[in-house]
């Protein structure tokens, strides 16, 4: 096994880091992690409107977590975990900075890669008509989900949406995204 989760995120998330989730992640730590990142915003005097776009785009981050994770890979350490996933909050100079990650198996990852390409080439104004689409025309999926969370992490946050995978064995990658809000009116709009 070449890949390593925690020397992974280690590498790639540094500095002013104020909150570090690794494991199973469930409703009770959900709903940890949002009163923990509430109590902290509030505690350090953060404007309203930011507090809210961060804690929005946290919800919907914890929620494809929770709803669209995958097994753990057998030679993972962590076998404990249900659903095993990493979330990492790091204050930035102007924002925050949201770092999520989990397995996901090699069958998933192509619609899930389309998805994703499909969002990154769409303008600001076609992510917002899509947004209105599928709020519109929203089914429910076999995983609880509605395919609004990512489209939505986009518009909230004005920003394409900066994703890794990276292989972990034959059967798994690691699904790493990189969200950032920024404490400006209107976010950075592509």
């Amino acid at each position: 096994m070449g890949f390593n989760v925690d020397t992974y995120i280690k590498q790639h998330v540094k500095d002013g880091v104020i909150l570090d989730v690794r494991g199973n992640i469930d409703s009770d730590v959900i709903n940890k992690i949002l009163d923990t990142i509430e109590d902290r915003m509030i505690s350090s005097d953060e404007l309203p409107k930011l507090r809210k776009k961060v804690y929005n785009v946290l919800v919907e981050s914890l929620q494809n977590l929770y709803h669209h994770v995958d097994e753990v890979p057998e030679d993972f350490y962590d076998q404990e975990a249900e659903r095993f996933g990493v979330v990492v909050i790091q204050k930035l100079e102007r924002g925050y900075r949201i770092v999520t990650g989990n397995f996901v198996h090699v069958e998933h990852l192509p619609k899930l890669e389309e998805r994703l390409q499909r969002i990154n080439k769409s303008t600001f104004e076609e992510i917002k008509e899509l947004y209105k689409f599928i709020l519109n025309h929203q089914r429910i999926s076999d995983k609880g989900g509605g395919g609004l969370g990512l489209v939505d992490i986009a518009k909230k946050t004005g920003r394409k949406l900066n994703y890794t995978f990276e292989k972990y064995n034959d059967e798994y990658c690691f699904f790493y995204m990189n969200i950032v809000i920024d404490d400006s009116e209107e976010g950075q709009k592509w």
